[in-house]
């Protein structure tokens, strides 16, 4: 049977060295004497008739051993005369910067509503102004109301229509409507006898 599989070029009885394995073993063998060393070296509590009993593992004074002991180089270091004298100037500065921008908003705010108070009355007088020439405009109107003369009908349409070719936005294209007002007011249709 070890014939026909030979031709498959498969060997499993051939050991290969694994890259990762190979690795993980170098490493354990390197780290194997770290162990020994950050064990806690317990030293055993012998009671009174020498036998030795057992102490409770505690991890507080396992971290205060192998904590290093601190350096008296350490020490608190101050900042330099210039820094808190750049930091007092900077904090002065700021807080001048603040008063400025409460007032200048409190300005901007007082502007805006002198602005909003002068919108206001501006469009009121504005209306007032539209009203007053919306009521002569119909006092004309019924006074000439009842004086209609034949024949007079598109020069009356024509009064009422605005010919003014300024275009806005908001309105319609009236332009032909405009142009057949006029030529009809010039030229009025006649009334056909029958």
């Amino acid at each position: 049977m070890s014939n026909k599989m030979d031709g498959f070029g498969d060997n499993f009885d051939d050991t290969e060295v694994d890259p990762a394995a190979e690795f993980l073993a170098r490493e354990q063998d390197q780290l194997a004497g770290l162990e020994d060393e950050l064990k806690p070296a317990v030293t055993p509590v012998v009671n009174e008739n020498g036998v030795p009993e057992e102490q409770e593992f505690n991890t507080d004074t396992l971290v205060e051993e192998l904590a290093p002991s601190p350096s008296p180089i350490k020490q608190v270091r101050e900042e330099p005369e210039k820094i808190k004298k750049w930091r007092e100037e900077q904090k002065m500065s700021l807080e001048e910067k603040d008063k400025n921008e409460e007032k200048k908003k409190e300005e901007w705010r007082n502007a805006a509503k002198k602005e909003l108070d002068e919108w206001y009355r501006h469009h009121e007088e504005l209306i007032a102004k539209t009203k007053a020439a919306n009521r002569n405009a119909e006092k004309q109107f019924v006074a000439e109301a009842g004086a209609i003369e034949p024949g007079t009908e598109w020069e009356r349409i024509a009064k009422l229509c605005d010919f003014n070719p300024k275009s806005t936005r908001t309105s319609k294209d009236v332009s032909r409507m405009r142009s057949i007002i006029l030529q009809l007011k010039q030229n009025p249709p006649t009334a056909k006898q029958g």
